[in-house]
C-alpha cells in the first residue's frame, strides 16, 4: 500500500465548508490535503443564500472580490399569501459586519472560486476521484484508508482529520457520533433556470397551502423555482416536463423555459451529539443538517470553518494545548443547534397545507405588522441567532454577566488608515488574534511579560481615533496600527460597551473585553480561556 507524505490536516470533502476550511489552514502556513470522492466539484442546484457572516470569512481569506461576481447584494425576501398579496418582508437595512446581512449567490461558482483561493498555498493540495474508506486514531496522528478510482490503495496520515464529507458523512458514522433529528415526509423540487424569465432581483415565499414555492433571482440571469411536491410525487417530478408543469404558471412564456438543472431533495433536521472526538473533528453537513427556509445550511458550514480553521492552526504551530479544539464543539454545537431550530420553525410558518391554519397564520402576521418594534424586528432579521459564546475560548466578566461583549462578533465598520485610504476593519486585523482599543495605544494598557505573549502568537495592536485625529495621521509603529473611526460605528459601540481594552480573536469573536487597569489579569484570562502555551501565564 502506497502512502502519501504526511500532512498536518485531512480534510474528507470539497464542498464548501471543506474548502474554506482548508483556505482557512493555509493562510496559516497549515500543510493540508482534501481527499475528494467526486471527480469533479458539484455542479447542481444547492445553496442561494449568503449572509455577513460568511461574506466576512471570505474577506478573511482574500477571497470576497471573486466571490461577489457570483452574488445578487442586499436580496429582499418577500412572502406572499396564496392570492399572491405581500404577508411579510425581510429588508435588513443594518450591515454591523462590514456586509449585507442576506445576498443571493449560485453556490457552484462560489465554490469554485473558493477553490481556486486555494492555489495561494504551496502547502494544500486536493485528491479528486479519491474514496476514504476508513481511518484509525493513534497517540500522535490519524491515518486514513484511501483509494482512487483504478483502485489503487493509499494510506495518509495526518495530525488532524476534519470530516466535511456530508450528510452520510463516513467520518460522523466511523466515529460512532449519534445524528439526532429528523426528515421531513415530504420532498420538494428544486430547480434553476437560464435567462431569468421573471426578471426581478428579489426573493419569493409563496406560502400557498395548495403549493407552496419558492422563487429566487440569482446572479448571472439565473432563477431558481422549488415546489413542494404532493403524496405520490417524487424523483420523476425532476424530468424536464414535469419542472415545466410547475414553473408555467409564474412565467409569461411557458415555452420559452430554458431549464439549467432539476433536482428533488428532502428537507433534514440534525445535530452530530459532538464535533469532536479525539484528533477527528466533523464541521458543515456532517455535524448538521436544517432544513433550507432560512438559508443557513451553507451559512453555518462557513461559521464551523471560520471557528475551527484558527484553532487548528495555532495547535500545530505550538502556541495552543489541544484542548482548545475542544471550545469548537462548545461553541459551535449550541449555536448550529440554534439554527436548526429557527429553520424548522421557519418551515412550519411557510408549508401548511391546511387552509384554515394558513388563513390564521396570514391574519396573525399582518396583525403583527401594524405593531412597529414587531415588524421592524422581522424586516431586519433581529430573529436570526448570532453567534453569543458563554463558554469555551471566551472570558465573560462575571460582573458584566449579559451586557458582556465577549463571545459576541465584533463590528466591522469602514476605517481610514495612517495612509488616507479608507478600508475595512478586518482588512487591518488580518487573520490575527487583536488588542483594540478607543483612543490610547493598547500596549500601554499590557505590562512586559503581556506583550511578550501577545507578540508571541503574531497579536496586532490598534489604537482607534476619531477621524479629526488623524490629521496629522500618527505614524504605524512595528505591530501598531492607528486606524480613524470614519462612520462613528467604533464610537457608537465603545458607548455601548464601556470595556476600552477588546481582545478579538482571528475569527472576529470577542474573546474579552475590560477597563485598561484591569488588562493583566483579563490577558491572564484570555491565554487560560484559549488554552495558549506561549510565555509564562503568570508573568
Amino acid at each position: 500500500m502506497a502512502e502519501i507524505e504526511p500532512v498536518d490536516v485531512a480534510i474528507v470533502g470539497a464542498g464548501p465548508c471543506g474548502l474554506t476550511l482548508a483556505c482557512m489552514l493555509g493562510l496559516h502556513g497549515v500543510r493540508v490535503t482534501v481527499v475528494e470522492e467526486r471527480p469533479t466539484l458539484i455542479d447542481y442546484p444547492r445553496g442561494v443564500g449568503l449572509d455577513d457572516e460568511s461574506l466576512r470569512t471570505f474577506q478573511t481569506l482574500g477571497l470576497v472580490d471573486d466571490v461577489l461576481e457570483h452574488v445578487v447584494p442586499d436580496q429582499l425576501l418577500i412572502y406572499l399569501d396564496s392570492s399572491g398579496r405581500e404577508l411579510a418582508r425581510l429588508a435588513p437595512s443594518a450591515a454591523p459586519y462590514g456586509w449585507p446581512r442576506r445576498n443571493g449567490f449560485v453556490q457552484p461558482l462560489v465554490d469554485a472560486a473558493i477553490l481556486r483561493g486555494l492555489e495561494r498555498h504551496t502547502g494544500v493540495d486536493v485528491l479528486w476521484a479519491h474514496a476514504v474508506e476508513g481511518f484509525e486514531q493513534r497517540d500522535d496522528r490519524v491515518e486514513l484508508a484511501v483509494r482512487d478510482a483504478q483502485g489503487a490503495a493509499t494510506t495518509i496520515a495526518a495530525r488532524y482529520v476534519v470530516g466535511c464529507d456530508g450528510g452520510a458523512s463516513m467520518v460522523r458514522k466511523q466515529l460512532g457520533v449519534a445524528f439526532d433529528g429528523m426528515s421531513s415526509s415530504t420532498s420538494w423540487l428544486v430547480a434553476d433556470l437560464r435567462n431569468d424569465p421573471v426578471g426581478t432581483p428579489n426573493s419569493y415565499v409563496g406560502c400557498d397551502p395548495a403549493r407552496p414555492y419558492v422563487s429566487i433571482g440569482l446572479p448571472h440571469g439565473i432563477r431558481r423555482f422549488e415546489f413542494r411536491l404532493a403524496d405520490g410525487e417524487g424523483e420523476e417530478m425532476a424530468e424536464p416536463e414535469h419542472a415545466r408543469s410547475l414553473i408555467a404558471r409564474f412565467v409569461p412564456d411557458p415555452d420559452a423555459i430554458d431549464l439549467l438543472r432539476a433536482r428533488v431533495y428532502t428537507h433534514h433536521a440534525r445535530l452530530a451529539s459532538s464535533f469532536v472526538s479525539g484528533r477527528v473533528m466533523i464541521a458543515g453537513d456532517a455535524a448538521h443538517l436544517m432544513p433550507v427556509w432560512q438559508g443557513q445550511g451553507y451559512n453555518t458550514g462557513i461559521r464551523d470553518a471560520s471557528n475551527l480553521g484558527w484553532k487548528l492552526a495555532y495547535v500545530l504551530k505550538g502556541w495552543a494545548d489541544r484542548a482548545l479544539l475542544e471550545t469548537y464543539d462548545v461553541e459551535r454545537r449550541p449555536h448550529a443547534a440554534a439554527m436548526v431550530r429557527l429553520s424548522e420553525l421557519t418551515g412550519r410558518f411557510v408549508s401548511p397545507t391546511n387552509r384554515a391554519v394558513a388563513r390564521l397564520r396570514d391574519t396573525t402576521i399582518r396583525a403583527l405588522r401594524i405593531v412597529p418594534p414587531l415588524r421592524d424586528y422581522f424586516v431586519q432579521m433581529r430573529f436570526k441567532p448570532m453567534p453569543r459564546y458563554t463558554a469555551g475560548a471566551v472570558v465573560i466578566d462575571p460582573e458584566a454577566g449579559a451586557s458582556s461583549p465577549a463571545g459576541q462578533l465584533f463590528v466591522q465598520p469602514d476605517v481610514v488608515g495612517t495612509d488616507g485610504a479608507r478600508v475595512k476593519l478586518d482588512d487591518v486585523l488580518g487573520h490575527r488574534l487583536a488588542v483594540i482599543q478607543w483612543g490610547v495605544d493598547p500596549r500601554t494598557a499590557c505590562s512586559a511579560a503581556d506583550l511578550e505573549r501577545l507578540r508571541a502568537v503574531g497579536a496586532i495592536f490598534v489604537a482607534v481615533l476619531p477621524p479629526n485625529q488623524m490629521r496629522p495621521a500618527p505614524p504605524d509603529e512595528g505591530d501598531l496600527r492607528t486606524v480613524g473611526d470614519v462612520t462613528g460605528a467604533l464610537r457608537t459601540w465603545f458607548d455601548a460597551h464601556p470595556t476600552p481594552v477588546v481582545v478579538v480573536r482571528p475569527d472576529r469573536i470577542v474573546a474579552a473585553a475590560c477597563h485598561p487597569a484591569n488588562a493583566s489579569a483579563t490577558l491572564r484570562g484570555v491565554w487560560e480561556a484559549l488554552h495558549l502555551v506561549v510565555g509564562q501565564v503568570d508573568g
